[in-house]
């Protein structure tokens, strides 16, 4: 899906998600591309805080996008 489209189904998510699983879940916009994903996650679990919605941007070359979440390291 294209970034916008990922932008809303990630707000809806969010909304929609339950404290326990915002508190220990990461909901982000990420590379739909398998490659450029895990690129991207990899650089994102570095340093979360140093990344927003549009920080995806930068890893994807065809501006295809996915809403994806995964555990929160403790």
């Amino acid at each position: 899906m294209k970034y916008e489209e990922a932008l809303q189904h990630k707000e809806e998510a969010l909304e929609s998600a339950d404290e326990s699983v915002l508190k220990l879940y990461h909901i982000i916009i990420a590379p739909a591309n398998t490659d450029e994903s895990s690129q991207y996650i990899e650089a994102f679990l570095e340093n979360p805080e140093s990344f927003d919605d549009e920080s995806c941007k930068r890893y994807s070359t065809d501006n295809d996008f996915q809403v994806v979440s995964f555990g929160k390291e403790s």
